[in-house]
């Protein structure tokens, strides 16, 4: 029978990810990238005329599917090597440094904030080229599928996971069905074509390796399972290479099957049919199954954000344990969720939405370069890794990351210098500017840590006396209660009141002097005259005053307040708490604040809180 310590713990595990549910919440980037990453070479082939896509789409498919064998294998060996997560973050920082590691760590950001805005606008937009009537709306529609996704990453890693096994198994029983009927079709049946010139043109090297960059976006989201190793179920490690195992065979199937089908078709780039649909309508014809998959397309790009939320959250709270970012993103909520991580990334992603109107073709030159440049860091620094562990084999494992270190290089320079004139210049400026943010952040935490002497033993605690001053507006119960509390804390209590220069004030100060001597609590109450209708200036110049005579070590203000039964309730109360801790805070910057909220039915019953 298991001991009640281990209860918190299987508990805990039960939010924690299989290698099944893995798959679908960090894979969907991934996997739904079949639906543009063979279109992309295609796109850049066809300027060189048919004979080109005839002959070069499937060898430029087969260098990508080595890249992506390279990357798995080695993301294997991050997983293995670093069960913490954080991907290449985490190996930059133990083998090249600090400021790689920041590099890799703010080009992964950007990357994950792209995918979520591209995953749901590329959804929105297969939505929206079927049902042209909400093209008006795909703005306030991609807004409302990132609420979804987001919601359901706050509700728990796991549970939004489960959500998505069923999308992610018909998509891949989809494409494959595409594939199989494809290459057992003797003629493809027709379809829309596009305007590709017949005339051969010569295909160069540069061509031919632009077309690989940018087929290369199809191998975003493969970084994301070592990333969020923490988030899988024990044995995490083996659960995560088992997971990317997993993806590398599904993707790198499904790559060469359209690759091979595409080739067979003579698919050809279109301004209003996608290549996958294309392809589809070649291999099963215009029925109910070409619309289901068209629709569990779109549900897959839309759900493949989800990568994000799976991988941003855990990369935000390794920088803030390493205090690169504030400290709140370390925090976990119920059901494991990193939920300030969560959030930011939804607002980051709605902004970008937003500014791009949702639309897809904006997004996407900033897409795939960040983390292409994680991509290059991790294999050098695991090629520092094995070089330092000499392990058994280390030298072939080696080779292997060192090989893949060059083919990211190489991608992610034609990437950015294809793409810097169609926006990737932003990432070059973005990039720089996270890394500076991070460090700056450092900084503080790091004078801060000096000044609060952390980790240190202190010198003996020493007692001190002190003159705490209670702000009343009126007699009640909440009164009484911050009395006896500030009786408890210093050694002389003042109670002050603030009383406005008209008849109708004066005539309640009066009272509330009058219901003092009846009282009689043993603290001087002392009203402070003012023209004006503000709290702050009356109190700060009193506090001030009595700053300069006071003889205690601790000038204290404590301040009683009503704590509301519901959030919405606090609009109801009058906020004098923060209006004078606002000020007190501005303009007598060494007395301590003391906010005590008191619930009411605590009060009622006639003890505090």
């Amino acid at each position: 029978m298991p001991d009640s310590a281990s209860q918190p713990e299987q508990a805990e595990e039960r939010h924690k990810l299989t290698a099944l549910e893995g798959l679908a919440a960090l894979s969907l980037d991934a996997l739904s990238s079949v639906a543009y990453g063979p279109q992309a070479i295609i796109i850049v082939l066809a300027t060189a005329g048919l004979a080109a896509l005839h002959h070069y789409t499937l060898p430029v498919t087969l260098a990508i599917v080595v890249l992506l064998t390279v990357l798995v294998i080695s993301y294997r060996q991050v997983i293995e090597a670093f069960p913490t997560g954080g991907g290449a973050y985490a190996v930059a920082k133990a083998h090249l440094g600090v400021q790689p590691s920041l590099i890799a760590a703010a080009s992964l950001v950007v990357d994950y904030v792209l995918n979520a805005a591209v995953g749901v606008s590329a959804g929105v937009e297969a939505m929206t080229s079927a049902y042209p009537g909400l093209y008006p709306d795909r703005v306030v529609i991609c807004l409302a599928v990132l609420a979804f996704i987001t919601a359901a990453n706050l509700w728990g890693v796991a549970e939004s996971a489960r959500l998505f096994i069923l999308p992610t198994i018909l998509f891949i029983a989809g494409i494959f069905v595409v594939i199989i009927a494809g290459l057992l079709r003797t003629h493809p049946l027709p379809f829309p074509q596009g305007s590709v010139s017949s005339v051969p043109a010569t295909v160069g090297i540069l061509l031919l390796l632009r077309a690989f960059a940018s087929g290369c976006s199809a191998l975003t989201g493969v970084e994301a399972i070592a990333n969020a190793v923490p988030e899988f179920r024990e044995p995490r490690a083996r659960r995560a290479q088992h997971t990317e195992m997993g993806l590398g065979i599904i993707l790198g199937l499904m790559l060469i099957g359209i690759a091979i089908v595409a080739q067979k078709f003579n698919a050809e780039p279109s301004a209003t049919t996608t290549t996958l649909a294309q392809l589809t309508y070649g291999a099963i014809g215009h029925n109910f199954l070409f619309y289901a998959i068209q629709l569990i397309t779109f549900v897959l790009l839309a759900l493949a954000a989800n990568t994000s939320f799976g991988g941003l959250p855990v990369l935000a709270s390794l920088l803030a344990t390493d205090n690169f970012l504030p400290h709140v993103f370390f925090l976990q909520a119920a059901r494991q969720v990193h939920r300030y991580g969560v959030v930011v990334l939804a607002v980051l992603a709605a902004a970008l939405l937003v500014v791009s109107s949702g639309d897809t073709q904006a997004l996407i030159p900033l897409f795939a370069i960040g983390v292409f440049v994680g991509f290059t860091l991790s294999q050098a620094g695991m090629v520092k890794h094995w070089r330092l562990q000499r392990s058994s084999g280390w030298v072939g494992r080696a080779i292997i990351n060192g090989v893949g270190a060059a083919f990211t290089t190489a991608a992610l320079v034609i990437e950015l210098v294809s793409k810097f004139t169609e926006g990737a210049w932003l990432v070059v400026i973005v990039v720089p500017a996270l890394v500076m943010l991070f460090s700056r952040i450092h900084t503080i935490y790091a004078r801060m840590g000096a000044a609060l002497q952390i980790g240190h033993v202190p010198e003996a605690p020493q007692r001190r006396s002190a003159l705490v001053v209670v702000p009343v507006a009126g007699m009640s119960k909440l009164v009484r209660e911050g009395i006896s509390a500030a009786l408890s804390l210093g050694d002389e209590v003042i109670a002050v009141t603030i009383c406005y220069d008209d008849t109708e004030d004066h005539a309640a100060d009066q009272r509330l002097h009058d219901q003092w001597v009846q009282w009689n609590p043993g603290v001087r109450l002392v009203t402070l005259h003012t023209d004006q209708r503000s709290l702050g200036p009356p109190m700060v110049a009193y506090l001030r005053e009595i700053s300069d005579t006071n003889r205690r070590d601790e000038l204290v203000v404590l301040i009683p307040e009503v704590q509301a039964f519901r959030p919405w309730r606090r609009l109801l109360h009058n906020q004098r708490g923060f209006v004078l801790e606002q000020a007190i805070q501005r303009g007598v910057p060494d007395a301590v604040i003391c906010r005590l909220r008191y619930r009411l039915d605590l009060i009622a019953s006639g003890s505090g809180s």
